[in-house]
């Protein structure tokens, strides 16, 4: 079974970058699906983007098209969000999330996936 560990988040400015990471390790990284969700206080938890397990298909939710950019590195386990041009509305615990699948599609729902990190805080302020 898959264990992952986000790391990344922090305090960045309006306009500012943040990148995170997430580590995975106790599974065959390149099986997964790999996806990052984000959760605001008192809201769902909610789809940001998600990356094929060969790293060649992304998709992303509306709010964070074309300033976040997922990635992965299969040779090191690892999958990163780069997030740029942040806003407040940025603000939330940030998930990593696994999903075990050889076929071929666009998992953007949380029951989808199987397997989560911890999550990591990400706070967008002046």
């Amino acid at each position: 079974q898959v264990q992952l560990v986000e790391s990344g988040g922090g305090l960045a400015q309006p306009g500012g970058s943040l990148r995170l990471s997430c580590a995975a390790s106790g599974g065959t990284f390149s099986s997964y699906y790999m996806g990052w969700f984000r959760q605001a206080p008192g809201k769902e938890r909610e789809f940001v983007a998600t990356i094929s397990r060969s790293g060649e298909i992304a998709y992303y939710a509306d709010p964070v098209k074309a300033r976040f950019t997922i990635s992965r590195d299969n040779a090191k386990n690892t999958v990163y969000l780069q997030m740029n041009s942040l806003t407040p509305e940025d603000t939330a615990v940030y998930y990593c999330a696994a999903r075990l699948d050889f076929s071929s599609g666009a998992f953007t729902k949380r029951g989808e996936y199987a397997h989560w990190g911890q999550g990591t805080q990400v706070t967008v302020s002046s």
